[in-house]
């Protein structure tokens, strides 16, 4: 029997909790039977490097995290489904239905720059509430970082010049969304997405497409109509036909409605050449206020090849919401530190070969600065408690990178929201600003700053 699609429940966009992998809930089962479900534990999302060519990474999805721990609650219809499905059983289903996360969450703040072994978040509960948010928490860190570290090299390839994104048909629709956010976060000043725009209080930005000027019987006709309607200021695509033609009435277009053009758009050929000889053209029609703005295809190398022509602003697509060909941070979730049998919390790690092995224990982490208020190391101490961890990071001169996101359940709301997303552009401008010049670098190479670990307990995690 085939259902018509009318039949088909819509999804519950309101609840986060499905957007997980099956054995999150499973594992849960199996310690709900056993009885340690309840023991407390702290778990810790971190990068065991960077990704290639990446000399430092960005967090990113702060806010976006904090929003769907909020709806990480189990609907009816959602734990109808699991005991349909019988994902798993009644016992963890009666679990489920009065799930809410009770615990503590630390991280680092959104914008700051981090690197290997970097502590990003550090989530305290029992093993139950928060074993079970490790997919979501990487989903949204993995992509929303690496979206932000390509968005920071570029900006940094800009040298100034305004970036845009222009990725919302070149990804998944929400991701788009999830996109425009992580790229304000490294830099860029507005999207082309109306959902971000509106979600998010980022500036959008857009006028038309060559469809536009092919639906006119000339090319005049198009501008004519677009200045019509947009005001004289507007920005025109110019390569539909010839280029030098374009850039004549673009600007002639707007001259008839009383001004001169705000700026023009380029979006194919020899970019850096093109820029050139618009920019002639624009200032030998005495159009010197005209701005150019250069799209297709762009990533960080290309934006960097026209520092030199005068380009005004960029459009940003394909590169940026793929990560500029990273596109994930490769961040993971692990167990670092869990109550044992006798009520202590015990350090706990994993063995394994291959470069996939991890450094147990709670851990506490600060930037430390030269005396020129340069970075010159990552610090990161293993401590049993906040006040010693702390304590060694002044000591070490290091400015701590941790802050409270959830308290005992409650969210910081001063890390969601518009004004949050500026504070983190800027809080990322502040923290690039403090690395050392080679860590601007765009080609492969060693992180900006090494990372120092400090066990002050001198503990070894045993092997069980």
């Amino acid at each position: 029997m085939t259902a018509n699609l009318r039949d088909v429940p819509a999804p519950e966009a309101s609840s986060t909790s499905l957007l997980t992998d099956m054995y999150e809930l499973t594992m849960l089962q199996g310690a709900l039977h056993s009885g340690v479900a309840d023991r407390a534990s702290v778990f810790e999302v971190f990068g065991r490097s960077l990704p290639a060519s990446r000399r430092f990474g960005v967090v990113a999805g702060v806010g976006r995290l904090l929003d769907a721990i909020e709806s990480f609650t189990f609907t009816d219809a959602q734990v109808d489904y699991l005991h349909s499905a019988r994902i798993v059983d009644d016992d963890t289903i009666d679990y489920l239905r009065s799930y809410r996360f009770s615990g503590t969450i630390r991280g680092y703040a959104e914008g700051e720059c981090y690197f290997s072994g970097s502590p990003l978040l550090t989530v305290e509960g029992t093993f139950a509430e928060a074993c079970i948010l490790e997919t979501l928490a990487l989903s949204i860190y993995n992509y929303d970082c690496a979206v932000a570290a390509a968005a920071s090299r570029m900006t940094i390839a800009a040298h100034g010049r305004p970036c845009v994104d222009f990725g919302a048909r070149r990804a998944h629709e929400l991701a788009a969304v999830s996109a425009a956010r992580a790229a304000v976060v490294g830099g860029f000043v507005g999207t082309s997405d109306l959902e971000a725009g509106m979600r998010y209080g980022i500036p959008t930005v857009g006028t038309s497409a060559h469809s536009f000027t092919l639906l006119y019987d000339s090319e005049e006709e198009a501008f004519a109509a677009q200045v019509a309607s947009l005001g004289p200021g507007t920005t025109i695509l110019v390569d539909t036909y010839d280029i030098e033609r374009g850039v004549e009435r673009a600007v002639k277009a707007a001259r008839a409605a009383g001004s001169e053009l705000g700026a023009v758009r380029l979006d194919s050929g020899d970019l850096v050449a093109e820029a050139f000889k618009v920019r002639a053209q624009l200032d030998a029609l005495g159009a010197t206020t005209t701005k150019i703005t250069v799209t297709s295809d762009l990533d960080e190398y290309a934006i960097a090849a026209l520092g030199a022509a005068p380009a005004d602003s960029y459009g940003v697509g394909t590169r940026l919401v793929t990560g500029s060909g990273r596109p994930t941070a490769a961040l993971v979730y692990k167990l670092v530190e869990r109550e044992g049998p006798d009520g202590e919390m015990q350090e706990v790690a994993k063995f394994s070969s291959g470069g996939k092995s991890t450094v147990g224990g709670r851990k506490w982490a600060g930037r430390v600065l030269d005396e020129a208020g340069s970075a010159s190391e990552e610090l990161i101490i293993s401590a049993r408690s906040e006040a010693a961890g702390l304590a060694a990071l002044r000591e070490a001169g290091a400015r701590p990178l941790q802050v409270d996101l959830v308290r005992d359940g409650v969210i910081v709301e001063e890390h969601r929201g518009p004004d949050a997303l500026a504070a983190a552009a800027e809080r990322h401008q502040a923290s690039r600003d403090e690395l050392p010049y080679d860590g601007w670098r765009l080609s492969e190479g060693d992180p900006a700053i090494p990372t120092r670990h400090v066990d002050l307990e001198g503990r070894t995690p045993q092997r069980r």
